[in-house]
C-alpha cells in the first residue's frame, strides 16, 4: 500500500508545477495576453462601442497617417520622453547619493522624498492644479513680487512642461530606491583608492560612482522612457479632457482614451492607436538596450 502511494505521488509530481502555476497563467491569460490579442484584432476592424464591426484591413493605419491629432499625441508623448527621461535618470541618482549618508535626521528626508511615490496621482494632480491655476498659490505669490501671472494651465507648453514637473517630482522617490540598492554594491575601496590617487569629489562621481551603477542607469532610462511615453494621468489631471488649449497637449494614450470611449466610441481605430503605443514603446526599450551593449563593446 506505501509504495503504490509512493508510485502515485510520483506519476503526479509533473504536473504539479504548473498546479502552482495555474492561477497566475489563468490572471495572465485573461488580463494580460487577451486584452492584447482582442486589441490586435480590433486594430484591423471598424468596430464601435456597441457595434461588432468589420474587417477592414490596415485603414485604421492609413486612416492615422492623415489624423492631425495622431501626429499631436506622438509630437507631445515624444517631447514628454526627451524632457523627462534624462531628469529621472540623472537626479535621483544625486538624491540617493545624499540620502545615502548616515547622518542625524536622515531617515526623515528618505521618507519625505518617497511619499510621492505612494501618494495617489489623482490627489497630487489636484495639489498641482491648486498650485499652479491662474489663480493659484505660485501665480500669487509671483503676483505679490511684481512678476504678475504666469499661464501655466493656460499656456501650450507651459502645460506640458508643468506635467513634466509632475511626473519628474513623483518619480524621483521611485528611483532613488532603485539607485540606493545598486549604490549598497560599489564597493568603498573603490572611492577610497579614489580618494588617495588625489580625485575630488566629482571626479569620484564620474570614475568610480557612474560606471558602476551604469546597467541600473539603463534600466532607470527604459523604465521612465516607457512611463513618459505612455503618460496619461498627469497631463489629464491639469489639462482636463480636452488635452488643454484646443487639444494641443493631448498625447497620445489620452488620444486612444478619448477615441475609444463612449456609446460611440471607435474602438477599432483607438486599438489601432494602441498598437502604434506598443509598438513605438518596444522600439524604445530596444534602443536603450542597443544603446547599453554598444557601449559595453
Amino acid at each position: 500500500m506505501a509504495l503504490s502511494g509512493i508510485s502515485r505521488v510520483r506519476r503526479q509530481l509533473p504536473i504539479s508545477p504548473w498546479l502552482f502555476a495555474a492561477p497566475g497563467l489563468l490572471v495572465t491569460g485573461a488580463f494580460v495576453l487577451y486584452p492584447f490579442v482582442s486589441t490586435l484584432v480590433n486594430s484591423f476592424t471598424d468596430r464601435r462601442t456597441l457595434i461588432p464591426g468589420r474587417f477592414v484591413g490596415l485603414a485604421n493605419f492609413r486612416e492615422l497617417l492623415h489624423d492631425d491629432m495622431f501626429w499631436t499625441g506622438l509630437r507631445n508623448s515624444t517631447l514628454y520622453v526627451l524632457g523627462v527621461v534624462p531628469l529621472l535618470v540623472v537626479l535621483p541618482l544625486l538624491l540617493a547619493l545624499l540620502v545615502q549618508k548616515n547622518i542625524p535626521g536622515i531617515t526623515f528626508f528618505r521618507s519625505a522624498f518617497y511619499t510621492p511615490v505612494v501618494a495617489s496621482i489623482v490627489v497630487v494632480g489636484l495639489i498641482w492644479v491648486w498650485l499652479l491655476d491662474d489663480r493659484g498659490l505660485v501665480n500669487a505669490m509671483l503676483e505679490t513680487v511684481g512678476v504678475g501671472r504666469v499661464g501655466f494651465l493656460s499656456d501650450q507648453w507651459l502645460l506640458l512642461m508643468s506635467a513634466m514637473a509632475v511626473t519628474v517630482w513623483k518619480g524621483l522617490g521611485y528611483y532613488m530606491i532603485i539607485y540606493l540598492a545598486a549604490l549598497g554594491n560599489v564597493p568603498r575601496e573603490l572611492h577610497e583608492a579614489a580618494a588617495v590617487d588625489g580625485a575630488g569629489a566629482v571626479r569620484r562621481f564620474l570614475s568610480v560612482t557612474v560606471p558602476a551603477v551604469r546597467s541600473t542607469m539603463v534600466l532607470v532610462g527604459a523604465l521612465s522612457s516607457v512611463a513618459a511615453f505612455k503618460v496619461f494621468s498627469e497631463v489629464y489631471l491639469l489639462a482636463g479632457p480636452s488635452g488643454g488649449p484646443a487639444g494641443e497637449d493631448t498625447t497620445l494614450v489620452m488620444l486612444v482614451q478619448r477615441t475609444g470611449t463612449g456609446l460611440t466610441g471607435r474602438v477599432g481605430y483607438a486599438s489601432a492607436l494602441s498598437v502604434v503605443v506598443f509598438a513605438v514603446t518596444v522600439a524604445l526599450m530596444l534602443l536603450v538596450l542597443r544603446a547599453d551593449r554598444k557601449e559595453e563593446s
